[in-house]
């Protein structure tokens, strides 16, 4: 179907079937490839309204008061255990956040073709450069030696096999492939399903749950609200991600194979049991509400709602999570509605502050 515009002495010819035929040739990936940045119309919109859900969600490090955390950290009343917690999370998030952005950017969203897939994946990337600069803003206001972060990367085995598992999905992807080779695309979704369910939904989730820990104990509050707000962008990245891969699946069902299915699966496992590994390196000792057998618990219960998301079989099935209070502050739906309640309040008065001790 044709429409002419006709403006003075001059008439304009739009083809609607071709606009159709643009459409219709949208995919996550091999899809139409044009110089052009043109969001409508729409073929992904979850993913155009989760990104609507992202930017109202925007918070910056600096309107976070750090005056309490400093004086804690400064003082006696902390126990070694405690400080240690705090220092094994900003050493592995000042790392591990970066490492998400990077391949967020320089490896997923250079091989997905849709517009709208690269706008809610462009703010993923952003959102992870807000919470390496939160990093350094707990860093610089505690007084820690940054050069003691860089060498927790290098020398603490824990960490530095967490990155490794992560990092080795992304560079196999950083070379000119031919994503029209199943064999391919199952890298990609593999490395989708590594960084969205693996590790932003199952590994990040131990130091999460200690963190916020302390938080419920008065310790903390700085780190505890940033962590809260760290928190509530990484549910909105597990679920693009999880989206992005059902998608990617969905319109490349030769590459939903039985065998890669165990594969997704072991890469889980191994997940896992580096994340267990990582939280006795935490929690070498017990601390006040703090128990590395209970976060271990913790894991596999998240573990299985990421497999379970993806339509794949729980490591173990009826696992409970092993503290309730937490399902409130990490529970996905729970925490959208919480978080929803507040994101009017931010973007009128920026009182990131502003959330009562006794609401956790």
């Amino acid at each position: 179907m044709e429409k002419t515009f006709t403006i003075g002495d001059r008439s304009f010819v739009l083809d609607q079937s071709k606009a159709e035929e643009a459409f219709a040739a949208k995919q996550v990936i091999n899809g139409r490839q044009t110089m052009t940045f043109n969001l409508l119309p729409l073929k992904y919109q979850w993913a155009y309204d989760l990104y609507g859900t992202m930017k109202a969600n925007h918070w910056e490090p600096e309107d976070i008061p750090m005056q309490k955390d400093i004086e804690q950290w400064q003082s006696d009343e902390l126990s070694d255990a405690e400080r240690w917690i705090i220092r094994m999370g900003i050493g592995y998030f000042s790392a591990a956040e970066g490492i998400v952005g990077d391949n967020i950017l320089h490896v997923v969203r250079e091989l997905v073709t849709a517009s709208e897939l690269k706008l809610v994946l462009g703010r993923h990337a952003h959102e992870e450069n807000i919470h390496a600069d939160s990093l350094l803003y707990m860093i610089s206001s505690l007084g820690i030696n940054p050069h003691e972060c860089e060498a927790m990367f290098e020398q603490i085995e824990t960490i530095r096999r967490k990155n490794e598992f992560v990092t080795r999905t992304s560079h196999t992807l950083r070379r000119d492939l031919d994503m029209k080779d199943p064999d391919n695309i199952r890298l990609l979704a593999k490395n989708i399903f590594v960084f969205g369910q693996c590790m932003e939904g199952t590994q990040f989730y131990g130091l999460f749950g200690m963190i916020l820990s302390l938080y419920r104990q008065n310790k903390f509050p700085g780190i505890g609200q940033m962590f809260r707000y760290t928190l509530r962008d990484e549910s909105n990245h597990i679920e693009l991600l999880r989206n992005l891969l059902m998608d990617l699946i969905g319109e490349n069902k030769e590459i939903w194979t039985e065998d890669f299915k165990r594969e997704l699966t072991n890469l889980m496992i191994e997940a896992v049991n580096l994340e267990k590994d990582f939280i006795n390196d935490c929690l070498p000792v017990s601390s006040v509400g703090l128990n590395a057998e209970e976060f271990c618990q913790y894991i596999d219960f998240n573990a299985d709602r990421r497999l379970e998301g993806v339509g794949l079989k729980a490591l173990n099935p009826g696992v409970k999570n092993p503290f309730p209070w937490l399902s409130e502050t990490m529970d996905l739906k729970k925490e959208a509605n919480f978080f929803e309640q507040r994101v009017t309040e931010y973007q009128k008065s920026s009182a990131l502050g502003m959330v009562d001790d006794d609401e956790l």
